[in-house]
């Protein structure tokens, strides 16, 4: 095994760690920070820790060899015409190219404040290696369709979701002539809410790799579990709000308002971290697992399908993740915490769930969802509650052009970046995966 190669393709891969960790993680903590529940550098140091713990403790051991089915390995390795190992040398330089397209194209997206999908950067950057390496046909455009589907299902779904459920709690506590009553009165069935989401997407997004294996776990034993404690968890949190808001009923409006805010303090710092830990849990793989694919062909010579994810590899991909986040992840974090709409913390609440709560059902559905196009949508979604002018149309349109560029501008820097690597790199690569199969 050629260390050089190895070290180069970590290197690539711990950039696009950095990445993702400035644009997609700053979304899971943007609500926290743009409702003032969090400074920016506690935000940091919990995001990091949840997602970290994701993505080391509970991340996928076990990757596709081409990210998210877009390209099948088997076309490229039926190509006629190819030399012995050269069908391995091309899925090498093109994971590599779509791994580094997709970096540059997370980092101008970071660099300009837009929140993007990692996960549509890393599709269209395969794709876009795929026309070139094997033809138009070799691309899943079913899947690619599915994809383009989800520009749409993702932010609209989460936007209806988020306006009901800010209607809501506008309705019954805020909207309200004594809004300290009516939060003793509904912030536990609001925590219960909470609660049964988090639980439920903490199970089935954060743990699914741990909790797959688990047989006595069903659907229902889950289900069960999640509604017991989060009845447990109404039951207290009315202890605590009536305790909290004890007196305070007396106030002027305003200052009543004030005080219910800070009762959701807690929920929206609660619901970030859990979307934080479930995103690094999942979207490590992004990151890592085109680097796992170059370095088990690479170690064995061989393609295959499906392929082990080392540990150095999972904490490779949590610690770049920590560290862009760290560096870079406000600029997202003040566009969708800020720019979007005024948010607060009843409003953070709201949306993270309505985020949550969508990402869950879709994933349980089997349809592809982004969940930065989700938390986006849910935030508009509960700008949208206040009438068209709680939203920054001009901050909208931006985002959504960030959006549907992303594919297409992988695509076409992932081409550009396969042809040179193919000229460059491709028969010394061959080279070595000859040497190393025997």
């Amino acid at each position: 095994m050629d260390l050089a190669v190895i070290s180069v393709a970590a290197l690539l891969g711990l950039y696009m760690a950095w990445n993702i960790g400035a644009n997609d993680v700053a979304n899971s903590m943007a609500d926290a920070v743009g409702s003032r529940a969090l400074s920016v550098k506690h935000a940091v140091i919990l995001a990091g820790i949840c997602e970290f713990a994701g993505a080391v403790l509970v991340g996928s051991h076990v990757t596709n060899t081409v990210r998210k089915g877009i390209v099948d390995p088997a076309v490229i390795a039926k190509m006629p015409g190819l030399m012995q190992g050269e069908a391995a040398a091309i899925i090498v330089v093109g994971m590599t190219a779509a791994l580094l397209s997709a970096a540059f194209w997370l980092h101008f997206s970071s660099a300009t404040g837009m929140p993007v999908s990692t996960t549509h950067s890393i599709v269209g950057a395969v794709a876009g290696f795929g026309i070139v390496a094997a033809g138009i046909d070799s691309v899943n455009w079913v899947k690619m369709g599915q994809i383009v589907a989800s520009w749409f299902i993702s932010p609209v779904a989460g936007g209806i979701l988020g306006y009901i459920f800010f209607k809501f709690i506008t309705k019954f506590i805020l909207g309200q002539e004594r809004p300290v009553k009516a939060a003793v009165t509904f912030v536990p069935i609001i925590v219960f809410i909470v609660s049964a989401t988090v639980i439920l997407a903490t199970v089935y997004k954060g743990l699914k790799h741990v909790t797959g294996d688990i047989e006595w776990l069903t659907d229902n034993v889950t289900l069960i579990f999640a509604l017991g404690m989060s009845i447990i968890f109404a039951v207290i949190s009315k202890l605590w709000v009536k305790r909290t808001l004890q007196g305070k009923d007396s106030l002027s409006i305003s200052d009543q308002l004030e005080e219910v805010e800070r009762v959701f303090t807690p929920l929206v710092i609660i619901s970030s971290c859990s979307v934080a830990f479930a995103h690094g849990a999942n979207d490590v793989a992004n990151s890592v697992g085109p680097l796992a694919a170059v370095v088990h062909i690479l170690q064995h010579g061989t393609i295959e399908m499906k392929v082990g994810v080392p540990f150095w590899i999972l904490a490779l991909g949590g610690a770049g993740i920590v560290l862009g986040l760290a560096t870079y992840g406000h600029r997202v974090m003040q566009t969708v915490g800020t720019k979007i709409t005024e948010i607060t913390p009843s409003r953070g609440v709201a949306a993270d769930v309505a985020a949550t709560a969508t990402v869950l059902v879709c994933t349980r559905m089997s349809l592809p969802v982004s969940t930065t196009h989700t938390l986006v949508g849910a935030i508009m979604g509960i700008g949208l509650a206040r009438g068209l002018s709680g939203i920054n149309r001009q901050v909208a349109r931006k985002i959504f052009t960030s959006w549907i560029i992303t594919v297409p501008a992988a695509a076409l820097l992932s081409m550009v970046l396969f042809v040179v690597g193919r000229s460059l790199f491709l028969e010394k690569v061959r080279l070595l995966i000859l040497v190393v199969s025997g």
